[in-house]
């Protein structure tokens, strides 16, 4: 019994060392004097015009980076479906690009707090246009060739080139390869100056 005595004594001790002291103020909504500190997130205000149009919309983005001076260019190219965006002015139309690092999407270039942006975007473009068009272009060959294959005399028929006789569709598909890789190499060889 004594044992159970001095259990019971040590655990009210103990449940009356953790317990709160009682709360000297009744009253039940105090009001405490905190202080807070509001920092401003610097911000520019965007104008942004698509292909030299608009603007197509009026927005205010915040600044970014170590020193909250670079501007968030990915997060606005993907917003808005731009694969580039280009400094802007009503006068003289397009200025330079505007540059961000491939790894943050922040541009290089620092902006101050409050300054005013005109940027001219260029959409990206679209997978359907070059698709469309390369069908296009070997649908007319394949009709032409298709046409030169009926109209052809005997003797060429009978000559029997190139081992054998081609689809049209093989030698449309033949011509456009061949005059897109004659294009790109007369440009290769001018770049280099030959």
């Amino acid at each position: 019994m004594e044992k159970e005595s001095e259990r019971e004594e040590i655990q009210e001790t103990s449940k009356s060392t953790f317990e709160s002291p009682p709360n000297p103020n009744p009253n039940p909504n105090p009001s405490p004097r905190t202080r807070t500190v509001k920092t401003k997130v610097p911000e520019v205000e965007i104008h942004l015009f698509r292909l030299g149009k608009g603007p197509i919309e009026i927005f205010k983005s915040t600044l970014g980076g170590w020193d909250q001076d670079q501007l968030e260019v990915r997060d606005i190219l993907e917003k808005y479906g731009f694969k580039s965006v280009f400094a802007f002015n009503h006068a003289s139309g397009r200025g330079v690009p505007i540059r961000f690092n491939p790894r943050n999407g922040r541009s290089l270039l620092p902006y101050t707090d409050g300054s005013v942006i005109f940027m001219d975007g260029e959409p990206k473009d679209s997978l359907v246009k070059p698709i469309t068009k390369i069908l296009f272009g070997v649908a007319v060959i394949t009709l032409l060739i298709t046409f030169l294959l009926k109209e052809t005399p005997e003797w060429v028929k009978s000559s029997n080139f190139l081992g054998g006789s081609f689809p049209p569709w093989i030698l449309a598909c033949i011509v456009i390869v061949f005059t897109r890789t004659r294009k790109r190499t007369r440009e290769f060889l001018k770049k280099y100056g030959w």
